[in-house]
């Protein structure tokens, strides 16, 4: 992941630190050393480290719980607003979602015990109230954080754990994509909701309510590409209009094409056929600015991942969540260059069979595949 640094691996987890955080660390020092001196500054950063430590921990309960179904976990995140555990899939059972999404406030729910129980109970909210206080004990404040990171993940909307506690409550009753549906648009009303408090309260809450928001539209459309790109080929939804770069192109000619053209990424191919890369707009204004555009494509160009067009379709758009990359290349037998997939064209296949839903066309059009 871009701007994040790798600190350590736990049982093949890579767990890793986004440079955001650390800037986050560095205001939290300034901004108790301007409450209370170094021994405040210290004591603000160590209370951030410790509930961020509680947060990765979070984030291992889910982690090892998704395990037990075979589900494996390349990496987590620690960012300012919290950390992301990123699962190769979401279990699909109900069941098996649930204990998964339950798993990570479970963990905060035995943090807080423990500290109460070491504190003799003497907790409330208004620890959190004085979070910002040097003054204030530690130990509460972490506790009185935990009790909070329970109740706020358990929110019934996505990307919290509670919108995946619904989404997995709805899925016993009916299909995933219907629960997944129906608990975005839960989440969706929530999130407006949070944003009229905003309004009239804490602006916090409209930054909150955006987030949700966005995380509820996407999930409810992740699942529906997955749920179009059941029984399909990759060959029923590649695009196979498009215009390519020879490996002795120049940045400049691309530019070119870029102009007479509506493409945003330009294959490069060989002689044979074989695709070399993939030169992105992005890609190219850098190398127009670092090295003009006489520069080679070979230089300024990204390798992106390939699949056999007669590939599953769902296989492909999971490669594409994998890599990161903006598109995939499709080949034919001999390895050649045979069309380009990325999530636009499939979102826009998605569009067109929502729209017609009795009277399917084009490729896509035919039974699906076994």
């Amino acid at each position: 992941m871009p701007w994040s640094l790798t600190v350590g691996y736990v049982y093949g987890t890579a767990v890793r630190i986004h440079v955001t955080f650390l800037l986050f660390l560095i205001w939290i020092w300034a901004a108790y050393y301007q409450q209370g001196g170094v021994g405040a500054a210290w004591n603000g950063v160590a209370f951030v480290a410790l509930l961020f430590l509680c947060v990765l921990l979070h984030e291992f309960g889910h982690i090892f719980a998704a395990r037990r179904y075979g589900v494996k976990t390349p990496e987590v995140t620690l960012w300012p607003f919290g950390g992301i555990a990123r699962l190769e899939r979401i279990p699909e059972k109900p069941s098996e979602e649930l204990v998964v999404a339950l798993a990570g406030p479970a963990v905060n729910v035995v943090i807080a015990l423990v500290l109460l129980v070491l504190l003799g109970g003497d907790v409330g909210m208004e620890h959190i109230e004085k979070i910002e206080n040097p003054q204030s004990s530690l130990m509460a404040k972490l506790a009185a954080a935990n009790i909070f990171l329970v109740v706020f993940n358990l929110i019934p909307a996505f990307p919290m754990d509670g919108g995946r506690v619904l989404r997995a409550l709805l899925a016993m009753k009916m299909g995933h994509a219907q629960a997944t549906q129906a608990a975005a648009s839960i989440g969706q009303a929530l999130a407006v909701g949070l944003g009229l408090l905003g309004i009239f309260g804490n602006p916090m809450l409209i930054i909150i309510a955006v987030f949700v928001f966005l995380a509820a539209s996407g999930e409810a459309g992740q699942v529906q590409m997955k749920q179009v790109a059941q029984g399909l080929l990759v060959q029923d939804a590649m695009i196979t209009q498009f215009e390519t770069l020879g490996p002795q192109s120049s940045v400049g000619d691309a530019a070119e094409a870029l102009i007479r053209t509506t493409q945003k990424e330009f294959p490069i191919v060989d002689g044979a056929g074989h695709l070399r890369g993939v030169l992105t707009r992005d890609a190219m204004i850098r190398a127009l600015q670092a090295k003009g555009p006489a520069s080679s494509v070979l230089e300024a160009m990204g390798e992106v991942p390939t699949v056999p067009m007669r590939a599953p379709l769902d296989r492909a758009l999971k490669l594409i969540t994998q890599s990161g990359a903006p598109l995939v290349g499709v080949v034919d037998g001999e390895g050649r260059l045979a069309g380009l997939l990325s999530p636009e064209n499939v979102g826009e296949m998605m569009m067109l069979r929502a729209a017609q839903p009795e009277g399917r066309f084009g490729p896509w059009a035919r039974k699906p595949t076994a």
